[in-house]
């Protein structure tokens, strides 16, 4: 294995007060919502549709579900699924599990019940934390995927009263804004009687630093599923790597952040439910991206530190400047999963008086593995610099032990604390993305004389056609110069003569009725060079994206197979 330590030059780029190196962590993920609760014990932890929850009672919460699973048959080592939007319960059942030494396993509560059922059958758990509206998905899994123990969750239960009561007017808003939070249930475990048990006793043995956490499986849907496995020390250097990232915001200081990505999403994840945690902080929670209902708490409680990603501080600042609502003390927001237009962060930042700066992650990663500094230094159409204790080196992705000249793309490749071991159960998986104890990223990059990298693409996604490398990325960038585009995706599509050809989706901005794809084709060709440019432009209505709002090539490709018969 190679032991050599690369040069670091982008930490001459960090931020005053941002360490090269940190401390190695020690202990687990359950000790930092119990040194806030001793620390803070008044302050809130939690605030949801304004009801909020100290760390005293966060605590006292967790102590009691993590008896209550236990009581359950819930031990070390054990895989639980959580199937939960943003929810008080959310944070409970995954600190609960972790206590006993179990394994969480986040899911997406959207996903349909194929793309749910492969996750339980690579995961096997037997006990289930799952919202009302899927747990029926859950009860009609195949008699070998049984649930034993189906703990189910009435997020409605976790809000204020008031809330309560005007969610049970006999009329239709209230009908149709219950309905879209609650389904009846039965044959159930209710949340409630895991709650209800006495706290598990202080002098229950807690996990070790090294022992598994989680199980991230890494976004897309089709195909075998993949978890990534992380351990507590993964998650820990992870958080603390974002705590030093942002030395401005002092811990426990009246600290706001808002949960308003989904956590079952490694972004969200750590840095809701572990770095907000860590940090003393409130952590507002939101059961889905609604600009409204973030605007009426920012005129209370202005978020110190935002994770978002481009749609929404888009949305977020449409709606503040249509409705006269100040973003005002908006800290620092961090936008991570697709590039940040430069367009976008200049009047962000004016609105908020603060900062929007781009990162980058992989699930694998804990996820978070560089950002820009939150600093006047930060380079827009980068991702910013590795963070504290991260390795990185650009590689031939043909010869990834070879490393590329300085300045020239090739594959990043990574070392770090928050960097996982392997895949869930999937040796063969996990030796493909490892070389000489490197985690290979699949992503293209440069890196520049200052330290910061720019993601030129995906290995996977890159379309070679006739011998030469073609960046989707790109591609798209120059497309959407054009007037009449609004939004597009670049994928390859087999071709007899090149291998594959450029083709591109496009949608249309509003008011163009009739398109003109040989105009888009030709202002291509003023940017790009020849082979780059689209050989067919489709025009469709919309574009498939994740929950989160990136666009899906790959779902772009398949349609476009099926459209022109290619690959048949």
């Amino acid at each position: 294995m190679t032991t050599f330590d690369p040069p670091r030059p982008w930490t001459a780029s960090y931020a005053d007060g941002v360490p090269i190196d940190l401390e190695p962590v020690s202990g687990s993920l359950v000790d930092i919502v119990a040194a806030s609760a001793r620390d803070y014990p008044d302050a809130p932890a939690l605030q949801f549709f304004g009801r909020e929850t100290t760390y005293r009672q966060l605590q006292e919460q967790i102590d009691r579900a993590a008896a209550g699973l236990k009581a359950r048959g819930v031990g070390a080592g054990d895989t639980v699924a959580i199937v939960l939007p943003n929810c008080p319960q959310h944070i409970v059942a995954f600190y609960a599990v972790l206590r006993l030494g179990a394994v969480a396993i986040e899911h997406n509560p959207l996903y349909t019940p194929r793309e749910l059922r492969k996750q339980f059958e690579d995961h096997g758990a037997k006990t289930a934390i799952v919202w009302t509206k899927v747990v029926e998905t859950v009860q009609e899994f195949p008699a070998d995927l049984a649930v034993t123990n189906l703990i189910s969750v009435d997020v409605v239960k976790a809000m204020p009263l008031a809330t309560r009561v005007a969610l049970k007017l006999p009329i239709a808003k209230a009908r149709e804004s219950r309905d879209a939070l609650y389904s009846r249930v039965s044959g159930t475990i209710p949340w409630e009687q895991i709650v209800g048990s006495d706290p598990l006793p202080a002098g229950h043995p807690k996990p070790a630093t090294d022992d598994l956490a989680i199980i991230q499986y890494t976004s897309g849907t089709t195909g075998t599923p993949k978890g990534a496995a992380l351990t507590h020390r993964n998650l820990l250097a992870n958080a603390a790597q974002a705590r030093a990232w942002v030395p401005q915001i002092v811990r426990g200081n009246g600290c706001v952040v808002y949960a308003v990505l989904p956590m079952f999403h490694a972004y969200g994840l750590t840095l809701c439910l572990t770095f907000a945690m860590s940090m003393g902080a409130r952590l507002v929670l939101f059961p889905k991206f609604d600009p409204d209902m973030v605007l009426d708490v920012t005129k209370k409680h202005p978020a110190t530190f935002l994770p978002l990603v481009p749609p929404i501080a888009d949305r977020l600042l449409k709606a503040a400047q249509e409705k006269g609502v100040s973003l005002q003390g908006t800290d620092i927001a961090i936008s991570g999963a697709m590039a940040l237009p430069h367009e976008l962060v200049v009047p962000f930042e004016k609105a908020s008086g603060g900062y929007l700066v781009e990162g980058y992650g992989l699930s694998e990663c804990s996820p978070v593995l560089m950002a820009n500094p939150v600093a006047d230094n930060r380079v827009p159409g980068t991702v910013g610099l590795p963070l504290p204790g991260t390795e990185c080196r650009v590689v031939d992705p043909e010869e990834p032990t070879k490393d590329v000249a300085p300045g020239e793309p090739g594959e990043l490749v990574v070392r770090g604390p928050q960097v996982f071991s392997g895949y869930y159960g999937k040796p063969e998986a996990t030796e493909e993305v490892f070389v000489d104890g490197w985690y290979r990223t699949g992503d293209i990059v440069t890196i520049d004389e200052g330290g910061f990298v720019r993601i030129v693409d995906r290995i996977k996604e890159l379309i070679i056609t006739g011998g030469f490398n073609v960046a989707p990325t790109e591609v798209e960038n120059a497309l959407r110069q054009h007037p009449d585009v609004d939004d597009v995706a670049v994928v390859g599509l087999p071709s007899e003569h090149s291998g594959e050809e450029v083709v591109a989706a496009v949608v249309l901005a509003p008011g163009v009725a009739e398109p003109d794809v040989d105009a888009i084709r030709e202002f291509a060709r003023s940017i790009l060079t020849p082979y780059k440019v689209p050989r067919r432009v489709f025009v469709v209505d919309e574009l498939p994206k994740s929950l989160i709002g990136k666009v899906l090539r790959r779902q772009v490709r398949e349609k476009l197979l099926n459209l022109t018969g290619a690959g048949q």
